[in-house]
């Protein structure tokens, strides 16, 4: 397919502090002829026919109501985040426009994230690696960090993933899920 027949898509700018990653870019290049902001500016009365898309990365650019007039064969405006509060929805569907996003695009590493938070504030993760870092564990049993004073695997770190995954096996509803790491900890 030639790059002419590609439908535009319009980007704030590819790399640089601001602009789509290079590597998302070229990934977009393949189904679609990315038409820069600076490039629309500079030819606004061409740009503005063949671009059918914006694609919305770190809430740019900023879609407003004099972008939306500008561009009148829009058909759609991808973000490219999760959330959708930074577009004025009323307004873009008056033009007859659509939204899309990635909803869960992010879910999976934001559990990740909750959950090693959790550990790290109820087991030290922090303060080991810390000792570890620093090549401290010739001074310091690391293990102190992760057994109980008993040496019970029950209760570190590594015992709740085993009983977590044991609990897992059985079949229950996915917000039973989330509760299983605070049943851990509110036990330690």
């Amino acid at each position: 397919m030639a790059k002419e027949e590609l439908p535009g898509v319009l980007v704030l700018d590819i790399g640089g502090t601001h602009g789509v990653l290079e590597d998302l870019a070229a990934l977009l290049k393949k189904h679609f002829c990315l038409i820069t902001m600076k490039e629309f500016l500079e030819n606004k009365k061409e740009m503005s026919k063949k671009i059918q898309s914006v694609f919305v990365f770190e809430c740019r650019p900023t879609i407003d109501q004099e972008l939306l007039e500008s561009l009148p064969n829009l058909k759609v405006i991808g973000n490219s985040g999760v959330g959708v509060d930074h577009l004025d929805l009323k307004m873009i569907s008056n033009f007859g426009v659509k939204v899309t996003n990635t909803p869960h695009a992010v879910a999976d590493p934001t559990a990740d994230l909750g959950v090693a938070l959790m550990l790290a504030s109820a087991r030290r993760l922090v303060e080991g690696n810390v000792y570890i870092f620093l090549d401290l564990s010739y001074f310091f049993g690391i293990c102190h960090l992760y057994y109980d004073k008993t040496g019970d695997l029950s209760e570190s770190i590594f015992g709740m993933l085993l009983q977590g995954k044991k609990i897992l096996r059985t079949p229950f509803s996915e917000a039973s899920a989330l509760l299983v790491p605070l049943f851990f900890l509110r036990q330690w």
